[in-house]
């Protein structure tokens, strides 16, 4: 039998700096920096593309690549993106799964939403739009604020990519000033880089294929897609106490086995890991049991760990529905419920976030209703500095405090992105009106 102890036993690579499994990445910025294109480029030379899907995103005889991505009908007429568009793409190395995050301040919430998740971000930085002749040249504001906000959500990795540097006169002196700029707000802002190269997404010079210059902008590095396909992924959170949320729970058409449960609870295994005679604890009704047999997701008995699926029996028969939590019995740190919960918020609906109002709050698959008991600040996400505020108006970014009519098992988002993460969604229109960041 495969034990949880002999899972992590596995070489460092496959559980802790994952190198081999797919990627999720962002491309972020200000407006029209190239993302679109960039992501377009990076799926044509990769020959993710087929030819008849090339041929359909020609204007006046030339191929532009920024509608791979930009699928809206107004995303087309404005040339510009709007929601997060996901595409995917592979080489001989690994798998990615990248999305293009709108530029626009007025979309700073989609941004949000698909950086929240990602294991590593792309912020492309438009050299024409700089003064780069200057030495102490200054930043966009949107390329602050969306570095600033992959801090706040704590993407593992952040690359920064400098666009357009064909389009200068001195693309050397330009990619040495610019990337010192990026340096300077990165030390000052706490911001943990992983690299800069200098790109032309128009081009593909040093996005797949090395330029055809030799060292050009003084750069001799890996390319940009070097740099990703040796990025890890996020770890999983296989060191926290086990939680495990159910997900769709299986009846057994017969059994006469009366040594354990006749129902099988399926879902993905949160936090920690699950082997045969663990006991747990069931959320929210507080009774108690010991896992009799754990499956795998192919139904093998298996011990299972944090980010993947399981099907688990428990030794007896207990009231367990979807939506339900089976946790650790953990003295030294057990996961305790809470009514209260401080967060994080990034409010993505477009009527007003005020105090007293009651909305659906799922965590896992969990729904409970929680009132906005209080707006603590709101944050200025051109630096992060706390402000006082009675209310957040839509794509604003806050702390709050929300009262719950049950008890959740949360974790800071810091400790445990599943565990640490919750969305508000409407009563009454059902839209998705908040995702939270537990603190």
């Amino acid at each position: 039998m495969t034990t949880i102890a002999s899972v992590r036993a596995a070489p460092a690579d496959t559980f802790g700096q994952d190198t081999r499994s797919a990627l999720r990445l962002i491309t972020c910025g200000s407006v029209d920096d190239g993302k679109s294109t960039l992501i377009g480029r990076l799926l044509v030379d990769s020959k993710a593309v087929l030819q008849d899907h090339l041929a359909g995103v020609q204007r006046q005889g030339q191929t532009d690549l920024a509608l791979l991505t930009d699928g809206l009908s107004a995303e087309r007429e404005q040339g510009i993106t709007i929601d997060v568009a996901y595409r995917y793409f592979s080489t001989e190395a690994r798998k990615f799964i990248i999305g293009d995050a709108p530029g626009h301040e007025q979309y700073t919430r989609n941004m949000v939403t698909a950086a929240s998740s990602a294991d590593a971000a792309v912020v492309l930085v438009d050299a024409t739009k700089l003064d780069w002749a200057d030495a102490a040249l200054q930043l966009l504001p949107q390329t602050r604020r969306h570095s600033l906000l992959l801090k706040l959500l704590r993407v593992p990795s952040v690359v920064f990519a400098i666009n357009k540097l064909d389009a200068v006169d001195n693309n050397a002196q330009a990619f040495q000033h610019i990337a010192a700029a990026l340096q300077r707000f990165a030390a000052q802002a706490g911001i943990p880089v992983t690299a800069i190269v200098p790109i032309s997404a128009l081009k593909g010079w040093n996005v797949v294929d090395a330029s055809e210059q030799a060292r050009w902008c003084g750069y001799n590095g890996p390319t940009l897609l070097d740099i990703l396909e040796g990025l890890p992924v996020t770890p999983t959170d296989s060191n926290l106490p086990f939680a495990f949320a159910v997900q769709w729970v299986e009846k057994f058409s017969s059994s006469s086995d009366t040594t354990q449960g006749r129902r099988v609870f399926w879902g993905r295994v949160a936090t920690g890991g699950v082997q045969p005679g663990q006991p747990v604890r069931i959320m929210p009704n507080g009774q108690t049991a010991v896992v009799a047999q754990v499956l795998n997701h192919v139904r093998s008995p298996q011990a299972v760990l944090a980010g993947h699926s399981a099907g688990i029996v428990l030794d007896r028969e207990v009231d367990v529905s979807r939506g339900d939590w089976l946790l650790a019995v953990d003295e030294n740190e057990p996961l305790e419920g809470s009514r209260e919960i401080r967060a994080t918020v990034a409010w993505l609906d477009d009527e007003t976030l005020v105090p007293g109002r009651v909305y659906w709050a799922l965590h896992g698959h969990r729904w409970v209703k929680a009132r906005i008991k209080r707006i603590v600040h709101r944050l200025d996400i051109h630096t992060l500095a706390e402000e006082d505020a009675s209310q957040l108006e839509p794509n604003a970014i806050g702390h709050i405090e929300l009262s719950l009519q049950e008890p959740l098992a949360t974790l800071p988002f810091e400790r445990s992105r599943t565990l640490g993460s919750l969305v508000l969604v409407d009563t009454a229109s059902h839209r998705t009106a908040g995702a939270l960041l537990v603190l």
